[in-house]
């Protein structure tokens, strides 16, 4: 029995269970009032129900489910590959030699390729960094993606019950929420939300608003939408630590369709199941606040900055981050065996610590956990650190690497472009567990934890009208892996 089809029968028996003790307490009742028994035996009933309808609601809590997502793979027209940006830099005018010489070693170290995609904004000299363009852009983002998910969902925008929608440094007037509630004519009581500032975990973080609602609403379907629109996020300015948003970010954007499989919904098969949600986040000390922040320089020109050891500050998020992930997570034989290391390395190092040798600290084998792995595509070398900070190999690094490889740091957005990699590879396989790691702003960590319970290669062939609904990966997905260079 495949899982979709016993988590259909488990949510069918709950059901009638419930059906059954309703019905039980309603006779328990009956039974007290005409056999005249004690009056505090009337709570025994509506306790059991209390008690009962509490562990059901968990129960449907935990059954959170992704029908399909889609990513936008922007019109080859946009297209800047590296030489045409560097030398796109020298020709608007508002850097000096020293900030493009600056951004010319960062791209070429960074392990980004030629078929990374800029708005219309960027393209222009100067570039046409308005309000307007990046209205213009969110359009250009939105509506493609969205059209994709519901043709190849086959469920239609009235029937979604909540917009989640996170942009990090972009936030307008109507909210960007709304301006996709107005686009498709959505009904008047579909919940909206818009997320901002979050950084590159706030996928995540739209995930737990779309969970929540599901919980508590009397909805079937939530969309949460991931973009960074790149137009305002564009620096002009000669302060290289603002500077590196001009070097790694490019355009693009997913959406997410996820469900209760309650009501309408629960005949529309999931491909994943959402298994675990953890958040950490380090905001109460003021180092890790700081490590990340949007502020103007010394000219007034405003930009993202990276603070100075954000790199000590992240391994200590993700220190705090993994032991709460662990819990969760590794199995119990990783967890026996990791911590029988833990102790043989404390006592190693008590019978070593008068001579200078320091054993490596033992760390966690993710790969117990999960088969298949999405990281925060912050650039080849930051991707290779973390990487191996983790435990991991070049097999489980190969998403990240080759998504930024081809289409650069799209915010949040970018850990659902890996997903779709490992998806065009044919990788995911039923009964697989995928793991989305996505590091803030803040600073935060934030991790998804997704078992594929269907044949994705049923999914990704066609949509469900029979119509062909290629990703982003499937022209080019023959070249990749590119090595490196």
């Amino acid at each position: 029995m495949d899982v979709a089809h016993r988590d259909h029968l488990v949510a069918a028996a709950h059901g009638l269970l419930g059906a059954a003790v309703l019905v039980v307490c309603v006779v328990a009742e009956l039974l007290v009032v005409a056999l005249r028994w004690d009056a505090g035996l009337f709570l025994v009933p509506v306790f059991a129900m209390v008690v009962f309808y509490r562990f059901r609601r968990r129960a449907a809590a935990s059954g959170v489910g992704l029908v399909d997502f889609s990513c936008l793979k922007p019109p080859r027209r946009l297209r800047i590959p590296v030489a045409a940006l560097l030398e796109h830099y020298k020709l608007i005018g508002c850097f000096d030699d020293g900030s493009v010489e600056f951004m010319t070693k960062v791209i070429e170290a960074s392990g980004m390729g030629n078929e990374t995609y800029f708005p219309p904004s960027l393209h222009y000299i100067p570039p046409a960094a308005t309000h307007a363009e990046a209205i213009h852009e969110a359009h250009m983002l939105f509506f493609p993606t969205l059209d994709d998910l519901f043709a190849k969902t086959g469920v239609s925008p009235s029937a979604v019950g909540a917009i989640v929608v996170n942009c990090s440094g972009f936030c307008a007037t109507p909210s960007l929420s709304a301006i996709i509630a107005s686009h498709y004519g959505m009904p008047s009581d579909v919940k909206t939300f818009n997320l901002s500032g979050m950084g590159c975990a706030a996928g995540a973080i739209g995930m737990d608003v779309a969970r929540s609602l599901l919980r508590t609403h009397a909805m079937s379907y939530a969309v949460v939408v991931s973009a960074e629109i790149v137009t305002v996020g564009w620096y002009s300015g000669k302060d290289q630590s603002k500077l590196l948003l001009n070097c790694y970010f490019r355009t693009g954007c997913s959406a997410a369709l996820v469900t209760n499989r309650r009501g309408a919904a629960a005949s529309l098969p999931v491909k994943y199941r959402l298994v675990s949600l953890t958040r950490t986040n380090q905001t109460a000390n003021d180092r890790s606040y700081r490590a990340g922040y949007r502020d103007e320089d010394e000219e007034g020109i405003t930009g993202f900055t990276l603070g100075q050891g954000v790199g000590r500050m992240v391994s200590e998020l993700l220190r705090a981050h993994l032991v709460s992930l662990s819990l969760s997570i590794l199995p119990w034989r990783e967890k026996l065996r990791y911590t029988a290391a833990l102790l043989l390395s404390a006592r190693r190092r008590r019978l070593d610590k008068l001579s200078d040798s320091s054993g490596a600290v033992p760390i966690p084998d993710f790969r117990a956990a999960a088969e298949h792995f999405c990281l925060p595509s912050s650039g080849r070398p930051m991707i290779w650190r973390l990487g191996q900070g983790l435990g991991l190999g070049d097999k489980e690094m190969e998403a990240a690497l080759m998504t930024f490889h081809r289409f650069g740091n799209q915010s949040a957005a970018s850990l659902w472009y890996q997903l779709a990699y490992l998806e065009a590879k044919g990788r995911v396989r039923q009964g697989d567990t995928v793991w989305q790691l996505g590091i803030g702003s803040g600073l935060k960590a934030n991790s998804l934890i997704w078992e594929c319970v269907a044949a994705v290669d049923d999914h990704s062939a066609a949509d469900h009208n029979g119509l062909s609904t290629p990703g982003p990966w499937m022209e080019c997905i023959h070249e990749y892996p590119v090595t490196a260079t």
